[in-house]
């Protein structure tokens, strides 16, 4: 893989612990700024509507922007917006910092989605993408619990100054990686390329299809690991420290996941999807059925992580090429699909919280929300997962 995608899974990794940080920051940030506890984690869901918002409109402001100047404008906003949160005194302020850093954060993803699939070869859009994915999934084995161990120790604000000084280096890859301006849009497409024909694109079946099936297993993936702690301390009765523990494992999992999936989803996607799907599911349901024995948590944890990532990143991966002929705007489709999943997979189980299910509602959420998808998926494998030869034309076959 070309060099300069992993100096862009340096600034998704600054990035994706940003978006993943605040997890373990809500208490502090409440007392230091003397609001509820309930109104500090609005500043999650401030964040993960900027992604979901920001994905398309950023990528349609930057399509006729060179993509160098488009990926450190967004870094480099995103790091402003942190140093005036870790300054500021009023939650207002703070609140909109992290509106502004998701629109940054999910503009720099969708053009680094867009521009991935240009620096390698038709057939190996799954390997690109598992490479960017990668800086999330070591977020969530270093970065969250860094952050929180970090705020443990000084403040949140600190947590702050830290994810803006991790946007230096970035900053430097995007600089020195990403080559001179070779045309007019970031992704060196003709000038001719419409904004109108890209977002028609979005009429597609196939492109539709593919964008669903990644959100519902990215929420079903977020509906659990959002509310992990709980299960952790509650349903396993393990002590506090364990929660990082089982974010580290998820995470290790995640990154595991996304790294095979990588080499299997550019000529395998429907072994892939129709394998990890059915082995998903049942994952989400032992542990549903496991979770109190501690043992079987910290291993289900892992697999899961891996699972979730290797399916998602793989279904991920099909937006990218269902949307070949939106070459400044796929990218966007793809993070748009992510976020919704990462965004609406927690709401539907913080619902759950508090009946029958106790802490074990998220995981049977993500039972469902994956059931859903594979009697979606498997029945048009065929058609979501057309053959990609290297002439970029597909095969229904």
């Amino acid at each position: 893989m070309p060099l300069p995608l992993y100096l862009l899974a340096v600034a998704v990794f600054a990035m994706g612990t940003s978006e993943f940080m605040l997890a373990g920051l809500v208490p502090d940030i409440a007392t230091s700024l003397d609001v509820s506890v309930g109104a500090a984690g609005l500043l999650t869901s401030a964040f993960a509507v900027g992604m979901i918002v920001g994905a398309p409109l950023m990528a349609a402001l930057a399509r006729r922007w060179p993509v160098r100047a488009s990926l450190f404008g967004f870094v480099l906003v995103f790091a402003v917006a942190h140093v005036v949160g870790a300054l500021t005194a009023s939650f207002a302020v703070l609140l909109v910092t992290r509106v502004i850093a998701a629109l940054a954060n999910a503009g720099f993803l969708a053009v680094a989605l867009s521009t991935a699939a240009t620096l390698v070869a038709v057939d190996q859009k799954g390997r690109a993408l598992a490479v960017l994915l990668s800086g999330t999934t070591v977020a969530t084995i270093a970065g969250v619990p860094g952050g929180a161990v970090l705020g443990t120790l000084l403040s949140w604000r600190a947590t702050f100054w830290a994810i803006a000084l991790l946007c230096l280096p970035a900053a430097f890859g995007v600089v020195k990686g990403i080559p001179a301006p070779a045309g007019k849009t970031p992704q060196g497409t003709p000038a001719g390329s419409s904004l109108r024909d890209e977002i028609a694109q979005l009429a597609m079946p196939r492109l539709l299809l593919v964008m669903l099936l990644g959100a519902l297993v990215n929420a079903a993936t977020f509906a659990t690991f959002t509310f992990l702690a709980p299960i952790v301390t509650d349903t396993a009765g393990l002590g506090e420290l364990w929660v990082s523990v089982v974010l580290v494992l998820f995470g290790a999992g995640s990154f595991a996941g996304v790294t095979l999936a990588g080499r299997l989803s550019d000529q395998r996607p429907r072994i892939v999807i129709a394998i990890g799907g059915p082995l998903l599911l049942l994952g989400w349901v032992a542990l549903a059925t496991l979770a109190a024995q501690p043992v079987a948590l910290l291993l289900l944890v892992f697999v899961q992580g891996a699972l979730s990532f290797a399916l998602g990143s793989t279904l991920i991966s099909r937006v990218l090429y269902a949307a070949a002929g939106a070459p400044t705007m796929g990218g966007s489709y793809a993070t748009a699909a992510l976020n919704i999943g990462a965004a609406g997979g927690p709401v539907v189980a913080a619902a759950t919280l508090g009946a029958n299910a106790f802490d074990l509602g998220p995981v049977w959420v993500s039972c469902l929300l994956v059931v859903i998808a594979l009697l979606i998926a498997l029945p048009s494998l065929r058609f979501i997962t057309p053959r990609v030869g290297r002439r970029g034309r597909a095969a229904a076959g």
